[in-house]
């Protein structure tokens, strides 16, 4: 299995996913760079987290045309999986691939700190191993998370089985007190309906190492890959 992650100016999290997919998992990772068009044959295109291109206009807003995403967005038309954090996810949403749209945090300031998140979705694979009794501690580092949708979109969503996360406390249980950046429902993450394309503002790669005393990312790792190998 091969997993591409994209560079694009701004980008400060891709090291990190690499060194969580490929030193810490043990999988082979190829640095993809947004003027490529080539995605090299991975079998799963990652957009990590950052201020790809200060984030002008909105976040994600010029990345979208970026000369990799052309690709990305074939790509996953065509079935391949991809996974947006943080300022991937704004990306997605950006570029169609996602429903909804992430503004600015209701407090209006930047946040930075380890949140909770429930997984919801049984059907889609980044969550379809974990365990929806307990929350995982991931940290959130944006300040532009709070997922919108309209009402008709939230209700597909819901009967679609698309919602991947929803902030939590450490126990699963979903409050507003647990919602660090006003989104609706508190949702975290969501995916397309094909369940392929997923995206979340926290990031599982800060949260993938023993050294950092927080492996609950890797669970969410591990879930997508064993949905790929199957698939």
């Amino acid at each position: 299995m091969k997993f591409g992650v994209i560079t694009f100016p701004g980008s400060n999290c891709d090291q990190d996913m690499i060194y969580a997919l490929k030193t810490i998992i043990g999988y082979d990772v190829v640095n993809l760079w947004h003027k490529d068009a080539n995605l090299q044959e991975v079998d799963c295109v990652i957009l990590p987290g950052g201020f790809s291109y200060g984030d002008y206009l909105r976040s994600g807003a010029i990345a979208k045309m970026s000369p990799i995403m052309g690709s990305v967005i074939d790509f996953a038309n065509n079935g391949g999986y991809v996974l947006g954090v943080c300022n991937g996810f704004q990306i997605l949403t950006e570029s169609g691939l996602l429903p909804g749209a992430l503004r600015h945090n209701n407090s209006h300031k930047f946040i930075c700190k380890n949140v909770f998140i429930k997984p919801i979705s049984n059907s889609a694979g980044l969550t379809a191993e974990l365990d929806r009794n307990r929350g995982y501690k991931i940290p959130i580092a944006h300040g532009e998370g709070n997922y919108y949708c309209s009402h008709e979109t939230l209700y597909e969503l819901k009967a679609n089985d698309q919602i991947l996360f929803k902030y939590s406390n450490q126990f699963g249980v979903v409050t507003e007190a647990e919602n660090p950046n006003g989104s609706i429902e508190n949702i975290a993450g969501v995916c397309n309906k094909a369940k392929n394309v997923f995206g979340m503002m926290p990031h599982p790669e800060r949260a993938a190492d023993s050294e950092l005393n927080n492996e609950d990312g890797l669970a969410l790792f591990k879930s997508l890959i064993n949905h790929m190998s199957i698939a």
